[in-house]
């Protein structure tokens, strides 16, 4: 990955996104995108989507959501401690003794999750959020709501980080990934060029509704739509990949097979890794995805969808890790299979 594409991704990373509160990373996406793309467009959803070649009849709708996972302050006590619901899928268990960044209404304000001494008897086994509590240094309640307010977002404080210029390593890569995935797509189609129209949203509230999804999708009417997440990896101690399947790091691009997934375009995907000599590695989604394509498949009048996902070790955790051979791998495959429709393709299965 060139230095200036990993200045973009550790941007992103560094830029807090939760589910429902996107606005500041999508300002920087668009920033980024609005030098290569023939559009910039946006939606009352709060989607980013840049676009090449909008007059194509034939338009390939790439998504790759912004949003994080997050905490979201539903009480304050007497004593000024913040208590909490989750904005997405939190685990309770990796939340225990981690920092935060309260992002206030007035400022942001750092604070630390408490957990009962060890010596105290420590966390019932059981536990959940909320047997949890935020920590500010605030004495009273009062105190408290100078700076924090019920609905205000908290995000872990965490820094990501390269792992032997290799991996990397942080919070939220579930899916800011997936967003710097599309943008780089658009980059490097707009040099190479092609013959449909691609349009590369950065989605938002993946995490919570895919209500960004469906707006995308919705307000597009694409011909077809791939969305570009993570998946689980499954190659570290304690897995069960027997259960779980075998997707590895530095493994390639995992696609998707199941009912949602349209079989043309997936035909379309695995003659582009033959043609590069790419390995791609596999996930059943028999029923749904998970993702954002579920929500693009079933808007307006139907949409064909195929998913490509990102392996990453440690879900919806503050220390999620991907390679960097992978991001590098996955933008070369979109790119390369989308510069070669025709917009003539069928993705009717039947023909």
């Amino acid at each position: 990955m060139e230095q200036g594409n990993r200045k973009f991704l550790m941007e992103l990373l560094n830029t807090p996104s939760p589910s429902s509160s996107e606005m500041v990373i999508q300002k920087k996406w668009i920033n980024y995108v609005k030098d290569f793309a023939d559009e910039i467009r946006t939606d009352n959803a709060g989607n980013a989507i840049g676009v090449l070649n909008p007059d194509a009849p034939f338009k390939v709708l790439l998504a790759g959501h912004c949003d994080e996972i997050a905490l979201v302050i539903n009480r304050i006590d007497d004593h000024g401690f913040l208590h909490f619901d989750k904005m997405g899928g939190i685990n309770p268990k990796a939340a225990v003794g981690m920092k935060v960044t309260i992002l206030g209404f007035s400022d942001q304000v750092t604070g630390v999750i408490g957990v009962n001494a060890q010596h105290h008897g420590g966390l019932k086994d059981d536990f959940s959020l909320e047997d949890l509590f935020i920590d500010c240094g605030y004495k009273t309640k009062e105190e408290a709501e100078k700076h924090v307010q019920i609905g205000d977002l908290a995000v872990y404080k965490t820094d990501p980080e390269i792992l032997m210029d290799r991996y990397v390593s942080g919070r939220g890569l579930d899916n800011r990934t997936g967003a710097f995935i599309v943008a780089e797509v658009l980059k490097q189609l707009s040099e190479k060029g092609c013959n449909v129209g691609v349009y590369a949203a950065s989605t938002v509230n993946e995490e919570t509704n895919m209500g960004g999804a469906y707006f995308a999708a919705a307000g597009l009417e694409p011909t077809m739509a791939i969305a570009c997440d993570v998946t689980f990896a499954t190659d570290y101690p304690a897995v069960d990949q027997n259960k779980h399947g075998d997707v590895r790091l530095d493994g390639g691009p995992v696609l998707a097979k199941g009912a949602p997934i349209n079989i043309k375009i997936n035909q379309l995907l695995e003659k582009t890794a033959r043609q590069l000599n790419m390995k791609v590695q596999y996930e059943l989604t028999p029923r749904m995805t998970g993702t954002d394509a579920d929500r693009m498949r079933l808007s307006g009048p139907g949409v064909p969808v195929s998913l490509v996902s990102l392996p990453l070790r440690y879900m919806h955790s503050p220390v999620e890790t991907a390679s960097l051979k992978d991001i590098d791998e996955e933008i070369e495959f979109l790119v390369t299979m989308l510069s070669r429709l025709t917009g003539e393709e069928s993705l009717n299965p039947l023909d």
